[in-house]
């Protein structure tokens, strides 16, 4: 079987060659080929494999590629099923993010840092800070709506969106 892959290997590849004008598929056809070829020697009812057999073969698998093309005519990159899986719009989001807290005042930003990035409790935030919990609730509240109102306009494509929504420049 050796000898015949020696002898048969240049006439496979150039016959897919010239009929794709492409390296890769037909490197990729030519393996399909071989590989049916090796399928069809390990069967019970085998033939014996010949240049012209795998050449036939070789028209097949070029056949069935260009079946796949004809439903594909172009690669289509896999879709992420969930968005927020893509890394860019997550370092994105985070830099808005800081961009945005950076706006709010030292005590806006301590307690939403504390809360939302540190994971702290109220209660947590509230003994930190050296405040009630029902000031810090409080605090905390205005905080986000602070924080909402100097988050840039994301659904604005021109370049003035990351004017806060505001109003305030």
């Amino acid at each position: 079987m050796l000898d015949l892959y020696d002898e048969a290997l240049p006439a496979v590849y150039g016959y897919l060659l010239r009929r794709t004008r492409d390296t890769s598929v037909a490197e990729d056809l030519t393996s399909e080929t071989f590989l049916a070829a090796m399928d069809n020697a390990r069967g019970v009812d085998a033939s014996e494999p010949s240049i012209p057999w795998l050449i036939g073969v070789a028209r097949h698998k070029l056949a069935d590629h260009w079946r796949r093309m004809q439903r594909t005519p172009t690669p289509v990159d896999e879709v992420r099923d969930d968005p927020a899986d893509d890394e860019w719009d997550v370092h994105l989001d985070r830099l808005v993010a800081e961009y945005t807290l950076a706006q709010l005042s030292t005590t806006h930003r301590a307690v939403l840092t504390l809360r939302y990035v540190d994971d702290c409790t109220v209660g947590q935030c509230a003994e930190l800070l050296g405040r009630t919990v029902a000031a810090t609730e409080a605090l905390l509240t205005r905080a986000k709506r602070a924080f909402r109102t100097a988050y840039p306009d994301t659904n604005d494509p021109s370049p003035t969106s990351l004017r806060p929504r505001g109003g305030r420049s």
